[in-house]
This record gives C-alpha cells, sequence and structure tokens, in this order.
C-alpha cells in the first residue's frame, strides 16, 4: 500500500540519524505527536513550529519540512 508524503519531518529526522524520541524531546513534544506529524495527521501550527526549529530549519524553511502547505 503506497502512503502520500504530506510532510518530510521523517525523512529529514532521519537523515540527522535522530529518533522520534529525541526529535520529540528538542521540540517540546510528546513522541506519540511527532508519530502522529509523519503520518500526515493535522497538527496545530505551534506544533510545525517547533518542529521546524527542533530539525535545525528557520521558520522561513517551512516549506522544505512542510511543503504541503
Amino acid at each position: 500500500m503506497f502512503e502520500s508524503v504530506v510532510n518530510k519531518v521523517r525523512y529529514l529526522r532521519e537523515q540527522q540519524l535522530m529518533s522520534k524520541a529525541e526529535l520529540a524531546r528538542k521540540a517540546g513534544i510528546s513522541a506519540l505527536t511527532v508519530d502522529r506529524v509523519e503520518r500526515g495527521k493535522d497538527c496545530r501550527m505551534d506544533t510545525k513550529r517547533k518542529i521546524i526549529l527542533a530539525l535545525g530549519f528557520q521558520l522561513s524553511d517551512k516549506d522544505k519540512v512542510f511543503p504541503e502547505e
């Protein structure tokens, strides 16, 4: 079953050899939230902001993490 890519969070996290738990800790969110976001579920703008920064991007680079926005 092919799942369309809604965002690049999982890809970018794995490129940095970062676990879900590590990203969650850096972003100040739960690992469950990271999992939901990676599966393309909706989340708050604040959560997206935290993930973008935790992955080492600037907020102006949001399209590199969440291209469908």
